[in-house]
């Protein structure tokens, strides 16, 4: 089995047995698949040299966690959490290149917070200099298409050797981030892979939001009143229920659109950034997994 099918599994038997989280399939019929996924070019480094774009891929992909902290975050004009980060990490690139693996490992708080522009002290910053400290050591000297290049052409085997090498990518029962990196390999156009539409949903706080906005998630009112509140959700039952329903929610609606589940994720995901949906507080748990 492999590690998207070990999610869709996992996934499933949260969603039967879930008491917090209920997925409409009457509303599920609404959903609307929307675009085709891309990276937007202005906010992404794409521009450069197929070895470049690849390692500000990697790079970015580490750091692609954090929206429990986003609130708290200097944000650019219009700019999510995610987008703000992306956005500064291309403008690095732009004006000096990517970081060696070398660099990478000796990555601390004050360095990546310069790069952001956000404080030093800021408690994402010790876990972003973190994750990229783990990059370095995966990369191991190689250089990232190098490092891609071992999966030989399988996203599911890159997933799993991002999981298996860096802690921060091990989220079980998910593995978010890991799939993720094939799919923006893919989009930034710098790699190719055989089963690439065999991946799940990136199942992160934005999908779900967008899937209850729109119905197709219902919560308990306790849940429900929680979240509007704008409380922080700790990690556990009711965010993983959350996140294992837009999993299990998405694998019917991509089935029956006759789409791949990631291209739905990145429409969802876009669709989340739309005033209806920011309007409305999302849950927000703080974890180094998404």
């Amino acid at each position: 089995m492999g590690l998207s099918d070990q999610v869709r599994e996992h996934c499933a038997a949260v969603a039967a047995g879930a008491r917090w989280v209920t997925i409409d399939d009457e509303a599920l019929e609404g959903v609307d698949p929307g675009p085709e996924p891309s990276l937007d070019p202005e906010r992404h480094y794409l521009e450069g040299a197929a070895e470049d774009v690849a390692a500000y891929m990697l790079a970015l992909d580490s750091i692609n966690f954090g929206s429990g902290w986003f609130p708290t975050l200097r944000k650019r004009p219009g700019c999510s959490g995610y987008n703000t980060i992306a956005w500064a990490l291309a403008d690095h690139w732009r004006a000096n290149g990517p970081w060696s693996a070398a660099e990478l490992r000796r990555m601390d708080p004050d360095r990546i917070a310069l790069v952001l522009g956000q404080d030093p002290g800021h408690e994402l910053m010790a876990l972003y200099a973190e994750a990229l400290r783990q990059l370095g050591s995966f990369l191991r000297g190689r250089a990232s298409p190098e490092a891609i290049a071992a999966a030989d052409g399988s996203a599911q085997r890159l997933a799993e050797l991002l999981a298996h090498s860096m802690p921060f990518y091990d989220d079980t029962g998910f593995w978010k981030r890991a799939q993720i990196v094939p799919s923006d390999m893919a989009l930034a156009g710098v790699a190719e892979f055989s089963d690439l539409d065999s991946l799940t949903i990136f199942a992160d706080n934005v999908v779900p939001h967008v899937l209850r906005v729109d119905g197709a998630l219902r919560y308990h009112p306790d849940l429900a009143a929680h979240i509007d509140a704008g409380r922080l959700l700790p990690p556990g039952e009711q965010e993983r229920e959350i996140r294992a329903c837009a999993v299990h929610a998405c694998e019917t609606i991509a089935g029956r659109l006759e789409i791949a589940p990631r291209a739905l994720d990145n429409a969802l995901w876009n669709r989340g950034q739309a005033p209806r949906y920011k309007a409305i507080p999302r849950h927000r748990t703080r974890s180094v997994f998404y």
